[in-house]
């Protein structure tokens, strides 16, 4: 038997890896891999190195995720700090005011989604909210995206074209549009329902901010008529 594969048995017996071996004694890992193959006590010591190595990997990945969440907690706390800023000034602003409204009543709740979207079949709503996320928001045009639910009888292009014109979105930043099967009993659609959406974490944190602190003001301003 050679000398230095007596040294790698020894190691190998106080739960040195392959790798750790190769890097003390300079042996190939394919010849350690020959020399132990056979043995059930290295196989055992290899089991153990293989359990503690997963044992590490996950305390390490729970690690990142925790540091990750602490990230985006911090990120998020700022957007909050950022438009609690911003609330003063732009609640003086009539179309900050009706965007805020127009979402408030007709938004996607759901915050954890990342999307901030609204969807009606009122012409005025779409274009005020357009202007909205453009002006007050200062979301650029081209983050904007436009979906529309359709009825079977209504021509896509048509209602593209309406829509494209109402939102001053391009028709190119139109999502596939989804169709109702049947027709509405009782109320028709002249040109469906538009969704107007863009995704923003970021966004959608400052809204429902904006939101909260709006719905704080409206209180207080109950309780001094009232009073």
């Amino acid at each position: 038997m050679r000398n230095d594969q007596h040294l790698a048995i020894n190691l190998r017996k106080k739960g040195a890896s392959y790798n750790f071996i190769r890097k003390e004694l300079g042996i190939p890992k394919s010849t350690l891999h020959y020399w132990f193959r056979d043995l059930q006590w290295s196989q055992v010591i290899k089991n153990e190195l293989t359990k503690k190595a997963q044992r590490q990997a996950t305390k390490r990945l729970r690690a990142v995720i925790q540091a990750q969440k602490k990230r985006w907690e911090n990120q998020r706390k700022q957007y909050r700090g950022d438009a609690r800023k911003e609330f003063s000034i732009l609640k003086l602003n009539p179309l900050f005011l009706a965007g805020l409204m127009l979402y408030w009543g007709e938004g996607d709740s759901k915050i954890k989604n990342c999307v901030v979207k609204l969807a009606n079949t009122d012409p005025e709503m779409i274009k005020i909210f357009s202007l909205f996320l453009q002006r007050i928001c200062q979301v650029s045009k081209e983050e904007i995206k436009i979906s529309l639910i359709l009825y079977p009888d209504l021509n896509d292009e048509k209602c593209k074209i309406f829509w494209s014109k109402t939102s001053n979105i391009p028709i190119k930043q139109f999502v596939k549009t989804q169709f109702i099967e049947g027709r509405h009993p009782t109320k028709r659609l002249s040109y469906g329902i538009c969704m107007i959406y863009h995704s923003s974490r970021k966004l959608k944190e400052k809204i429902f901010t904006w939101l909260r602190l709006y719905q704080n003001e409206l209180k207080s301003s109950a309780r001094v008529v009232q009073w």
